[in-house]
């Protein structure tokens, strides 16, 4: 297979070039060269944002890649020109997109039929992350048709390499030690995918030439908020005492869920439904297989011990995670 990445230097972009690679793929990536590409590909430079930032993608042979993939999350500007120039020149479009582009709040138990967000238009600038996403699904859709896209429609993504800070925060607070605020129950489920399973299953969709929507986390009942933080507590040395809290516990003391404590998000909530809840069942047909928690906290572990410690976020993102002060107040150990 020859594959066309757009990115592939990051996080989700950075697995799907490292599973192509482990598959013997001939693989091409095409970024503005801010990070330095995988060995073995073949890198092109190039701002999407930017006049003349898809001029190295022009000029190419019809057929040239069997697919595209695309992690773009901004303006959906850049997916329409791209994929309006590689439309005769490849086979597949597989957009990595998210469930964000679901209408609020999406009941538990939602498939890829539920009420979607109105797109934001292609000429526009860049508006808000859901809007976003799908209007770059309906920018690809556009170019492809529906027989040549497929929407990787992600919910939370874990894993090495992750740039947005969650699972590398509770790995540097377990590392500290002490008392831990360990919001419950210990049985909440997760729903969550690891970048490199992701990688696989897209990877396998272009293979197969699937299309359309398929919600992209791992199945309900996958992993619970107990095994992910005990697996944290025991890779990052055993010194963590977690003080499993209720939610109650947590809320009263104006902690933001999912931010504050990420990953985490109160049960019995339109959040925990939307965050937590899909029907993946679409996914797993095609042959979508999630590691177990304890394998992706080990190998995230790892990477940021390789680092130094300190996990690289994403330009604009916010930082996450619980200030000490108001985490040993909670637990009465201030």
């Amino acid at each position: 297979m020859r594959l066309l990445v757009l990115g592939g230097t990051e996080f989700v972009g950075r697995a799907v070039v490292e599973a192509a690679l482990g598959r013997g793929w001939e693989v091409t990536v095409l970024n503005r060269g801010h990070h330095p590409p995988l060995p073995g590909v073949r890198a092109l430079r190039g701002d999407r944002t930017a006049p003349g930032g898809l001029a190295e993608l022009e000029g190419g042979e019809r057929g040239e890649w069997d697919a595209v993939v695309d992690t773009w999350s901004g303006a959906p500007r850049a997916v329409r020109e791209t994929a309006r120039l590689l439309a005769g020149r490849a086979g597949r479009y597989v957009y990595i997109s998210s469930c964000s582009v679901y209408a609020w709040a999406p009941p538990a138990d939602y498939a890829e039929d539920a009420p979607l967000v109105e797109g934001a238009e292609a000429d526009a600038g860049q508006t808000e992350y859901a809007r976003d996403k799908r209007g770059g699904e309906l920018a690809a859709l556009g170019a492809f048709g529906a027989d040549r896209s497929v929407f990787v429609r992600a919910g939370l993504i874990l894993g090495p390499y992750e740039n947005i800070g969650r699972l590398p925060w509770w790995l540097t607070r377990m590392a500290r030690g002490g008392p831990v605020l360990a919001p419950g129950p210990r049985d909440l489920p997760l729903q969550y995918v690891d970048a490199r399973d992701l990688a696989e299953w897209a990877l396998g969709a272009a293979e197969r030439e699937l299309s359309g929507p398929y919600n992209l986390i791992s199945p309900q009942g996958h992993s619970t908020m107990g095994e992910l933080l005990d697996a944290c507590a025991e890779v990052t040395g055993g010194t963590a005492d977690l003080r499993w809290t209720a939610p109650e516990a947590v809320l009263d003391a104006g902690i933001q869920p999912w931010t504050q404590l990420p990953v985490w998000v109160q049960p019995h909530s339109d959040m925990h439904d939307a965050l937590h809840r899909a029907d993946v069942s679409r996914a797993v047909a095609t042959g979508l297989r999630c590691r177990p928690a304890a394998e992706t906290v080990a190998d995230t572990w790892e990477w940021l011990r390789s680092i130094g410690g300190t996990a690289p976020l994403r330009p604009g993102r916010p930082p996450v995670g619980l200030d000490p002060a108001t985490e040993a107040k909670v637990l009465g150990t201030a």
